[in-house]
Formats: C-alpha cells, structure tokens, sequence
C-alpha cells in the first residue's frame, strides 16, 4: 500500500482520537496532534503550522455545536478571543524566525508542562464559580502564544485557569472550544503570510506533510459530534487522566530521542 495513504490513515485515527478528547475535554487536540508529529521527526513551526491548519476545520464544527447548545458564555468569549488571536500571532511569528532545532526542546517540555496541567485538573476535579473578568484578556493573550509556539496548548493554558479558578466546565469548555476558532484562524493567517513572504525558511517540509494534515482534518471532522457521546460512556475525570499520561509519555519519547538515548 502507498506510503503517503498508509500516513493519511495513521493520521485519520490521530485526529479523530484527538478530536474525541478535545470535544469531550477542551483541551489537547493540538498537544496530541503536535506531540505525535514530533515524535514523526517533523519540525515545530511545520507540526505547528499542519495542527493549526486542520483545527481550522474541526474548531469550526465544534464552535457550532457549542454555540447551538448554548455553551458560550459570551462576556468570557469576547475577551478571550482578541487576547488569544493577538497572542497567537505574535507566537507564529516568533515560531517561524527561529531555527526548528534550536526551539524543539523548548516545545517538547511546554508539552510536557501541558500533561501536567491537563493531570492537575484530573486531580483538582470541576468548579462552580467563575473567573474574574480581569483575567481574561491576559490569559488568552498567553494562551494564543501557547499555541502557536507549542502547536497546541490554547485548551490545557486556558481552559484549565478557567476551571481550576472555579468556572463552570459546560461553558469552560463551550467558550474557549469556540473563541479556538479565531485564534487559529489567526495563526493559520500568520503561517501562510510567513510563507508568502520568505520569512519561513523551513515552510517547504509542510507539502512532505500534506498526507498528514488532510488525515488530522478528516479524522477530526468525523469525530467532533461524537464528543457528547463519549462524555457518557468514559467518565470525565477518568478520560483527563488518560489523556494527561498520554501526551508525557509521548513528550518522554521525544525527549529521549533529542537526547539520543534512543
């Protein structure tokens, strides 16, 4: 069978488990995504650019469900989402003018740091409160950075503040999944401007990529209605801490291929 189907299958199955995490969770679409394609040897700002380019279409359908169910606190929505597409294309940037190599241990551990954080919540368990409007604006300014820089990371950054600080996780995860939309969007927008300009020295490895993308698309889009159906058979908490040993043990293998421990 042809290697770049045999790539496009393995990374259907990527983006629809992803995408079944993320819809259920908030969070780690990208951080799984990023992680796997790391582990494939493909560069941070490439890996970082491919996630964001399929998020624009799995961020789309799950803005739309969250949005017909009522999920958006909008008072949260609007902050977030200026902060998080300012601070996503600043990240862009950054990640394009700098050397694949010399940035890829420092995205390996911000990954790993995400594991933690998405174990943390495992731990902490769902709020009640909500967050304090001051907030909003600055964490999804780092949130957006985040993102970009580690090719995921908007959901672990933002919608674990939200609910260690006591929001609600129904309009957590509804607000932050559809404000996701624009910031990647944004950072997809920057992506494409950097490789129209020149400014992206290792932009051609995306087009060895492509196979990759298309299956993180497909596999996402299949998967994100069925995000309310596996909350119901997976409990929650359960579901947080599988994902969280996941992408360290993923980071762990990264980082014992950097150090050429294997």
């Amino acid at each position: 069978m042809n290697e770049l189907f045999l790539t496009f299958l393995l990374f259907v199955a990527v983006g629809f488990g992803a995408q079944l995490v993320d819809g259920a969770l908030g969070m780690a679409y990208g951080v799984i995504s990023s992680t796997v394609l790391l582990a494939f040897g493909v560069p941070p700002a490439t890996a970082s650019a491919s996630v964001h380019a399929a998020e624009v279409f799995t961020t789309a359908t799950s803005a739309v469900s969250h949005v017909a169910h009522r999920n958006v606190d909008w008072k949260m929505f609007v902050p977030l989402a200026i902060a998080g597409v300012i601070g996503g294309v600043v990240g862009a940037f950054v990640l394009t003018s700098i050397d694949g190599n010399t940035v890829k241990p420092f995205v390996v551990a911000y990954l790993a740091v995400m594991g933690l954080i998405i174990l943390w919540r495992a731990w902490k368990g769902p709020g009640t409160k909500s967050t304090s409007p001051k907030l909003l604006a600055p964490l999804g300014l780092i949130g957006g950075f985040c993102d970009a820089v580690g090719g995921g990371g908007w959901g672990p950054t933002v919608t674990s503040a939200l609910v260690g600080t006591g929001t609600s996780p129904r309009y957590s995860i509804g607000t932050v999944n559809t404000a996701e939309f624009f910031v990647t969007v944004a950072i997809s927008a920057t992506f494409v401007f950097a490789l129209v300009t020149g400014n992206w020295k290792d932009a051609d490895g995306i087009v060895q990529h492509a196979s990759a993308v298309a299956g993180l698309v497909v596999g996402g889009v299949v998967a994100a209605p069925l995000a309310g159906w596996v909350v119901k058979i997976i409990p929650v908490r359960t579901f947080t801490w599988m994902v969280g040993f996941l992408v360290l043990a993923l980071c762990l293998y990264q980082g014992l291929k950097l150090f050429k421990i294997i």
